[in-house]
């Protein structure tokens, strides 16, 4: 009994719980394996991210190349008798080509480029009966223009047929602004319509104006007190910045008219890959012989043979190593001229 009783003192006195410092601990334990667990598998995951990412990147730059070889091995004659190489230099491929199969020959463009679209606004107001207002914008393009709109609106002492405004770019009118739809002195901007001005734009300068009917009158009282008009501007356009970025870009021109023309302005351009990293040459010329051609004057009539050769890399920063793309194209319809 008594060692019964013992036994039992003994295992009352045994303490079998954890006590405030172990559980702490234990938790410390727990939170840092977590943590690195977490860390493990977030770099995992970016790791995996990005080798994906240049994969797609490499097949996209691959699809590119392998079209372009395509149409490139079918250049012909333009339907405006062009010949099939218009220019071959480092940064820039054009050519002609039936890229669709519809007959006609297309003007095809491979171009190292950065496309950037800008936008501007101004505004401008007349205190005077029937009065006018302009805004300019000068110096805008850093390349080469390949489209600019304009949407004007304006406010002022409008509401009937007789009181309007004509809209003009560089001195030639487009249209007529609130001859219907718009209210006497609106405090808000209304008659709003948008315009291409592509044509009028590409010497980088354009003016905007407004000249109202002589029975507009300065009654109206939104922000400039005593004014007849306000306009605002918006301006936007898309330029092509050359021989800038990493882009490889495609562009094509439908043939069009009678005699045929291909009108610049209406090249479709779309981007092959985003993540070109060699310098320039991105093609290089080869003659019947092989040979690489250096002479600018007889590369056109000379160039049998075009190389294309890209670096492809999301991100040259960081494994995996780049990806080089080579591709050499025989043009068959010159061969023996």
């Amino acid at each position: 009994m008594h060692e019964f009783l013992i036994k039992k003192e003994i295992i009352s006195r045994c303490n079998c719980g954890f006590t405030i410092i172990e559980a702490l601990m234990a938790v410390a334990v727990f939170t840092l394996i977590l943590v690195a667990t977490a860390a493990a598998v977030t770099t995992i995951y970016r790791t995996q991210g990005y080798a994906m990412q240049q994969a797609m990147a490499t097949n996209e730059a691959r699809r590119g190349v392998d079209a372009m070889t395509k149409e490139l091995r079918q250049a012909r004659y333009g339907d405006n008798g062009a010949y099939p190489i218009e220019k071959a230099a480092g940064k820039e491929l054009i050519f002609y080509s039936d890229i669709d199969s519809d007959g006609q020959t297309e003007r095809v463009r491979y171009f190292l480029a950065t496309i950037n679209s800008n936008s501007q606004i101004k505004e401008c107001h007349s205190g005077s009966q029937g009065g006018s207002c302009n805004v300019s914008f000068n110096n805008f393009l850093t390349g080469t223009l390949k489209s600019a709109q304009v949407t004007v609106s304006t406010e002022g002492y409008y509401g009937n047929s007789g009181r309007y405004s004509e809209f003009y770019a560089d001195g030639v009118k487009l249209a007529n602004l609130c001859q219907s739809n718009c209210t006497q002195c609106a405090g808000a901007w209304q008659g709003t319509q948008t315009f291409d001005v592509t044509s009028a734009a590409t010497d980088n300068s354009i003016q905007f104006s407004l000249d109202s009917t002589s029975s507009v009158k300065a009654l109206c009282q939104w922000i400039d007190p005593n004014h007849s008009i306000k306009a605002i501007f918006e301006f936007y356009f898309t330029e092509e910045i050359p021989n800038m970025g990493n882009e490889l870009r495609r562009g094509v021109i439908e043939p069009s008219g009678s005699p045929v023309v291909y009108p610049i302005d209406q090249e479709q351009t779309k981007i092959i890959t985003s993540y070109v990293r060699n310098a320039p040459p991105i093609f290089t010329y080869y003659d019947k012989n092989g040979d690489q051609i250096t002479d600018d004057p007889s590369l056109l009539n000379d160039t049998k043979m075009v190389r294309l050769y890209m670096v492809i890399n999301v991100d040259p920063n960081r494994p995996p190593d780049d990806y080089e793309l080579e591709q050499y194209v025989q043009i068959r319809n010159l061969k023996e001229e």
